[in-house]
Order: C-alpha cells, then structure tokens, then sequence
C-alpha cells in the first residue's frame, strides 16, 4: 500500500485500490471480467448462471420489440445483460449507422399476419440485396454487460453506511443487510449499473461472485460462458490478453475492434471489467468517456470553504466597521 498523504483518492492513479482500501500486503491480486464481444453468440447463459447462483428474482419476460432481449438493460434483479445489437453492415467495416427514415415500422405492424411473404421481414434493420461478392449488410453486436468495479468507484465514495466496500480482490460490494436504501449511490454511477429494488429500496448489483472467490472459485458467468466471451482472472494478464486479442482481430481485418475500460489512465481509472468492442461504446449503451461523478469533490469543498471564509471575513468586517462607527459618535 502506497503513502495515502496528499494524495486524491476519489480520482486519479491507483494502482492498488485493495491495499488503499485497508487490505494488508499480502492480500490477492485484483480479479476482474474481460469479456470478448467478437465471441458472444448470445445464449444468456450467463444471465441464467448469475440467477441461479445469486438468487435473483425474476425481472420480466417480456421481448422489447426490437430484438431478442427480455432483460432491457442492467439493473437490482439483473446483474448481467446480453445485449443484442442488429446493424446493417458486415462485420469488419467501418459504416456508422443504419438509416430507419425509409421503414414505416407502425404501418408494417398494423398489417399483422396479413403482411405478404415477401414482405414479411422487413424491420428497420434488414439487409439491403446482397453485395457482389454474395455477403448481405447484417451483422449482430452481441456483448455480456456487467458492474465494471471501477477503480475509483463513486457508489463506494458517497455510500453514508458502508453498505458498499471494497473486498481484498479489489471488486466492489454491496452489503444488503448494511444498505438503508437512501439511493445515493445510484446517481453516483458513471454507467448506470446499480438500482434499487422495487419491494425494499435496497440496492443490488454484481458482487463477482465474492462468496465463490472465497472458495478458490470462478464467477459463475464466466464459469457458465460456453465460448469463453467470458474471461475471468487477475486483471494485469487479462489486459496482456486483450491487447493481444485485438491485434489478432485487426490483423484478420476486423479494424473497428477496440478497447474499453481497460485502461488506468481513463476517467475512473480503469475498470475491472472491461469489454473488447466491435463499434462505438454508444452502440453498446456504454458512456463514450465516463468519469468518476466524485473527482472534483475536494475542489468543491475548497471552493465552498474559500466562499464561506470570504463571508465570514465581509461580516466581521461589517462588525468591525460599526463597532467602530459607534465608538467615535459616542
């Protein structure tokens, strides 16, 4: 653990936030999740291993209407997300976005059964007629989304009962019997992830599997993940093993594949679970550039200190200047 003086621990470098957290020398090194997208074929059996571990309720099962998710997006009773994203466009090129002005999808939906066969598919995202060389412009973005168990976590910051901690893997946890549900952690979230649930206020989100860690195991979606999508282990090799992994795609000419949050030098220094993406984070409903919403907090308080100096200053002054007033009238 390195010398904690001087030193702004809402933002900025930390290479070892366990030891920072209170962790002795010899506590583990830090896990964390790299999930490779170019690999996720969408089977959710991550999201029904994460279930079936952790005891989560169900949280609906009703289709968007746009593709094939049920879960919408992360939240109390859903710690992992598979999102799919259906985009007009093969895999390997660099085309922005898909253009939806020329598809009337509630016309297309009033017709219902009676929609000719020929006409049957068409959606907002169908391919155009194949290209000279026999491949259509459809691809699917597949990708397995999780707490990133920030570096620099604001949940963990503004949580007034230490219901949130920081385990000595450098994961970040919610306490549910400690949590009062005051929800101030859940504005504090750079991306989003932690809620409340609906029944008792409580907040709830992925724990990495704190309690098979413990027992020399892995979390039970990369233990589940049958592509290895998934990739569980300390977080140093796993960045090795990314950068790597992105070469290896670039050179297959795959030119959009990237790196997310896998980097300390980012706005909340790095996650500890970072995703190999196909496209722009925004496709994925990730923030392009997240940071930490607590980084400018001791700035704040300088500032608010050097206003209430200020005003204490005018009135004594104030003060002063009337208690001398009086004096020289008597």
């Amino acid at each position: 653990m390195t010398s904690l003086i001087g030193r702004n621990l809402l933002a900025g470098a930390e290479p070892d936030p366990a030891g920072d957290a209170g962790h002795g020398p010899d506590h583990p090194p830090r896990v964390g999740f790299f999930t490779d997208t170019s690999v996720c074929i969408g089977c959710k059996a991550c999201e029904v291993a994460c279930k079936e571990w952790n005891a989560i309720p169900e949280d609906g099962l009703e289709l968007t209407g746009m593709s094939y998710d049920n879960t919408q997006g992360l939240g109390a009773d859903t710690w992992r997300h598979v999102a799919f994203i259906e985009q007009g466009k093969p895999l390997g090129r660099a085309q922005a976005g898909v253009d939806h002005s020329t598809v009337d999808v509630f016309a297309l939906a009033a017709r219902g059964s009676g929609t000719p066969p020929a006409e049957a598919a068409v959606t907002p995202t169908t391919p155009g007629p194949p290209s000279p060389d026999g491949r259509t412009e459809l691809r699917w973005l597949m990708a397995s989304d999780v707490c990133k168990h920030c570096t620099h976590a604001a949940c963990l910051d503004v949580c007034p009962t230490g219901a949130l901690f920081r385990t000595e893997y450098g994961t970040v946890v919610v306490q549910e019997d400690v949590c009062n549900g005051c929800g101030y952690c859940v504005p504090a979230c750079p991306y989003g992830v932690i809620d409340q649930r609906k029944d008792d206020g409580r907040v709830w989100k992925c724990t990495l599997c704190y309690d098979r860690l413990g027992a020399g195991g892995e979390p039970a979606c990369a233990k589940a993940c049958p592509t290895d999508s998934i990739q569980f282990g300390p977080l140093d090799e796993l960045r090795e093993r990314a950068a790597a992994r992105v070469e290896q795609l670039h050179a297959g000419g795959v030119t959009d594949a990237r790196l997310y949050g896998e980097s300390p030098d980012d706005g909340v220094g790095g996650d500890g679970a970072f995703f190999l993406l196909l496209d722009e984070p925004e496709v994925y409903g990730l923030p392009p550039a997240p940071v930490v919403t607590t980084r400018d907090l001791p700035s704040m308080w300088r500032h608010a200190g050097a206003a209430a100096a200020t005003v204490l200053g005018g009135i004594a002054a104030v003060f002063a200047a009337h208690g001398a007033l009086r004096k020289g009238l008597r």
